[in-house]
C-alpha cells in the first residue's frame, strides 16, 4: 500500500498530444450567468463565440446553485440603474415562468409611481426591482437564448488548462466524453466562477474565505395562489454576514476539490438530520443544490481592484453601474481594469471572480453584477479582435458607447 503523505509527494509526468478540435473568435469557459451574458454580448458584435460549460445546465449559481433570486436592478429610491443584459435576464428569467416582481416595475413603459416605492427587497407593490425564478424554466430560457443568437455551445466539458505563448492565450484544453481537446481562440473570458483558467495561466490571483452555507429548495401541502410561495429554501448555516456560521467549521476558499467535497457533503448531511423528523408525505426537499454554494472562492487581481472605497463614486473608464443589491441608495461605477490583468492582455474574466474586494465583491457577485461584468467582457473581447487581440489597446469612449447602445448605462446620473 501507498501512504497518503507518499502519494502526495509524488509526481506523474506527462507528455500529451492534444487534437485541436475547433477555433473561433470569443472562447468563453463558464456557462454561468456571466458566461452566458459575455457570449451573447459578443456575439451581437458579430463575433463568432464558443462557450464551454462543464456542467449539463446553463445557469450557475442561479440555477444549478437555486439561488434563484434576482437581484435589484434599482437603487430603492424608485430609480432603475441597472438595464442591458442584466434586465434582459431578469425578464427572460420570468419570460415562461412564476415572479415575484413588484407592481410598480412590470410595465417599464410606464413611469414608476414614486409614492408606491419602498427600499424593501421584497414588497408586492413598491419593493426593488428583483424577483424570484424558477431555476429549471430560467435554464431553459437560456438554452433558447443562446441558440437564437448563434452562440455556439459545448455541455458536459470542462476547461481545464490554458495554451500559452508567453503571455498570450491562444486556446484552452478542455476535457469531456470526448477526450482531451483543444479549442483555439483570439480572446479567451474565463467566467468560472473560481478564476480557473487565469490562474492556470500564471495571471495573478485571491483566495476568498467562505462561510458554511447550503440551501436546498422544499416544498409542503400548504396552498397557495402564487406556486413560487410553496416552493422555500430551505437554508442551513450561516447568512451573507456570517450569522449561523458553526462553531470550530473551517473558511473555506473552495479552490481545492477537498473543501468543495467537504462542504457538499456535510451541506446534505445536516440538511437530512434536519428533515427526518417531518411528517414525510406533507413535506418534500425538491431540489438539492448541483454545486457549492460558495459566494467567493478566487477571484483575479486586476489592473484596477473595486473597493468600499469606490462606493458612488465617478469612474471615468466605466462599463458597468451596478446596484448594491442590500444597501438601498448606494452604487458603483466598476472600470474596464477590473476584468483583466494588464501582463495578459487578451484573457478577461467575468463574473464572481473579477477584480474587486470586501463588500464590493460582494456586490459584483450577484446575478445583476454578474451579467454586467460578462456583457462588459463580451463586448471588450470583441474590440481587442481588431486590436492585435490586446484589451488594454481598445477604446474606452468607443467601449462605453457600444454599451450604451446596448441600453447600458455606464455612469450615475
Amino acid at each position: 500500500m501507498i501512504g497518503a503523505l507518499e502519494t502526495a509527494e509524488m509526481k506523474i509526468r506527462e507528455q500529451l498530444t492534444t487534437p485541436v478540435r475547433d477555433s473561433t473568435d470569443i472562447l468563453v469557459i463558464g456557462g454561468g450567468i456571466a458566461g452566458v451574458a459575455a457570449a451573447v454580448a459578443a456575439r451581437r458584435q458579430g463575433a463568432d463565440v464558443i462557450l464551454i460549460e462543464k456542467s449539463a445546465l446553463f445557469g450557475g449559481l442561479a440555477t444549478n446553485g437555486l439561488i434563484s433570486w434576482y437581484e435589484p436592478l434599482c437603487d430603492g429610491e424608485g430609480t432603475q440603474l441597472m438595464y442591458g443584459l442584466p434586465e434582459e435576464l431578469l425578464r427572460l428569467s420570468i419570460k415562461y415562468g412564476p415572479d415575484t416582481l413588484p407592481e410598480i416595475w412590470r410595465d417599464r413603459s410606464k413611469p414608476v409611481d414614486m409614492g408606491k416605492v419602498t427600499p424593501r427587497k421584497q414588497n408586492p407593490v413598491g419593493g426593488r426591482y428583483a424577483t424570484y425564478f424558477s431555476p429549471a424554466i430560467f435554464q431553459l430560457a437560456l438554452d433558447e437564448l443562446l441558440e437564437n443568437e448563434g452562440v455556439r455551445v459545448h455541455l458536459c466539458m470542462d476547461g481545464v488548462r490554458p495554451v500559452m505563448e508567453n503571455d498570450l492565450c491562444t486556446g484552452v484544453i478542455t476535457e469531456s466524453v470526448s477526450g482531451r481537446e483543444a479549442f483555439m481562440a483570439g480572446v479567451v473570458i474565463d467566467a468560472t466562477g473560481d478564476a480557473t483558467i487565469l490562474s492556470r495561466a500564471g495571471v495573478p490571483c485571491i483566495n476568498g474565505k467562505n462561510y458554511f452555507s447550503f440551501i436546498a429548495q422544499e416544498m409542503n401541502d400548504s396552498r397557495v395562489e402564487n406556486i413560487l410561495s410553496r416552493r422555500k429554501w430551505h437554508m442551513i448555516g450561516a447568512s451573507l454576514y456570517g450569522e449561523g456560521h458553526p462553531d470550530g467549521y473551517p473558511f473555506y476558499s473552495g479552490t481545492l476539490n477537498e473543501e468543495v467535497t467537504t462542504y457538499l457533503l456535510d451541506g446534505r448531511k445536516e440538511l437530512l438530520s434536519q428533515i427526518k423528523d417531518r411528517d414525510r408525505m406533507k413535506n418534500d426537499i425538491t431540489a438539492l443544490p448541483h454545486q457549492a454554494q460558495f459566494r467567493t472562492t478566487r477571484r483575479l487581481d486586476g489592473g484596477y481592484t473595486l473597493t468600499e472605497a469606490d462606493d458612488r463614486r465617478h469612474n471615468d473608464r466605466s462599463v458597468a453601474l451596478l446596484c448594491d443589491f442590500d444597501r438601498p441608495g448606494h452604487w458603483y461605477e466598476m472600470p474596464l481594469e477590473c476584468l483583466y490583468h494588464p501582463d495578459f492582455t487578451n484573457l478577461l474574466g467575468a463574473g464572481r471572480m473579477i477584480s474587486s474586494s470586501g463588500w464590493a465583491w460582494d456586490v459584483t457577485r450577484v446575478i445583476p453584477g454578474c451579467a454586467a461584468s460578462g456583457e462588459a467582457a463580451g463586448i471588450a473581447a470583441a474590440m481587442a479582435l481588431a486590436k492585435n487581440r490586446n484589451v488594454s489597446r481598445i477604446s474606452i469612449n468607443e467601449l462605453q458607447k457600444r454599451l450604451e447602445k446596448q441600453g447600458v448605462h455606464v455612469h450615475h446620473s
